[in-house]
């Protein structure tokens, strides 16, 4: 058997756009022969896979699955092109399959995550294949997954437009249920003020000093001025301090009562991806000239 080599490896891959784990696949099937590989991955589906590599996956769904003891739990966030997609039984099992692999391997990355096995394939080997099904650039974007020893709650939003997870230190489930749904609707960024990423805390104390002075205060006073209006910042972005969304009258922290929220993650499907912008007008001009 040919000896596979780096090289190899690498002169495939930019020849197809396949996975390096993929083309070194390919290349041991055919006993190095570059040209059988390009068969090889062809026929597998990998190189449709490939083909759409490049394109953007903002849509999708957050998926998020609890233990039966709530001592385990995982969000995921899996990408596609297009909601009808989102929506298809093969991605839904997809899904299901890969928050569940997740829970009991617990892998440390997304490189561990899709490297491991389900049955006799590799994670990234059914989302490829998958990719080749459907017909759609799918892709595992992200995922958390708590262990603990007090409870454990999830609340996906809207199909899958937004999903949260969250450990309490105790609690039934319907107050898990609405400290989920609270996060959801409320996006903090920290259960507390110790938890307030310092460059956050900076950038929203720059802002409120501008905004003092853009408002005319004198500068001996703004400092005190930003001081107390940070403490506004602290009740909208810290979930115990703000406002209970099923009751006004109280914070979180008031319902929570001798509960401790210990943390919490909070997905919104697409965030931070730039989506492309169709010209429909454009695509249909082209496509009559």
């Amino acid at each position: 058997m040919a000896q596979i080599t780096a090289a190899m490896v690498k002169d495939l891959r930019e020849r197809t756009g396949a996975g390096m784990m993929d083309c070194k696949k390919a290349l041991a099937a055919t006993n190095g022969d570059e040209k059988a590989a390009v068969d090889w991955l062809r026929e597998k589906g990998i190189m449709k896979a490939a083909k759409k590599s490049g394109r953007i996956a903002a849509e999708g769904a957050v998926a998020a699955y609890v233990s039966k003891d709530s001592k385990v739990g995982v969000l995921v966030e899996i990408n596609c092109e297009t909601d009808f997609t989102a929506n298809n039984e093969n991605f839904r099992a997809l899904e299901k399959k890969i928050v569940e692999h997740i829970a009991e391997t617990a892998p440390k990355d997304l490189d561990e995550l899709n490297a491991s096995k389900i049955g006799a394939k590799t994670v990234e080997d059914l989302v490829t294949d998958a990719t080749a099904t459907i017909g759609e650039k799918i892709s595992i974007r992200r995922f958390v997954r708590y262990e603990s020893q007090g409870k454990i709650t999830s609340y996906i939003h809207m199909g899958g437009k937004i999903g949260v997870l969250v450990e309490l230190s105790g609690g039934d489930e319907q107050l898990g249920k609405d400290i989920a749904m609270q996060i959801a609707a409320s996006s903090p960024l920290a259960v507390d003020r110790t938890g307030v990423a310092t460059e956050d805390l900076e950038h929203e104390k720059e802002v409120l000093r501008k905004q003092a002075l853009e408002e005319g205060k004198p500068e001996k006073i703004v400092d005190k001025m930003v001081e107390g209006r940070i403490n506004k910042f602290y009740k909208e972005v810290c979930l115990i301090e703000q406002v209970f969304v099923k009751d006004s009258e109280k914070t979180v922290k008031d319902v929570l009562k001798d509960v401790k929220a210990v943390r919490f993650t909070r997905y919104q499907l697409g965030e931070g991806i730039e989506k492309k912008k169709e010209d429909f007008a454009a695509e249909v001009a082209a496509q009559i000239k």
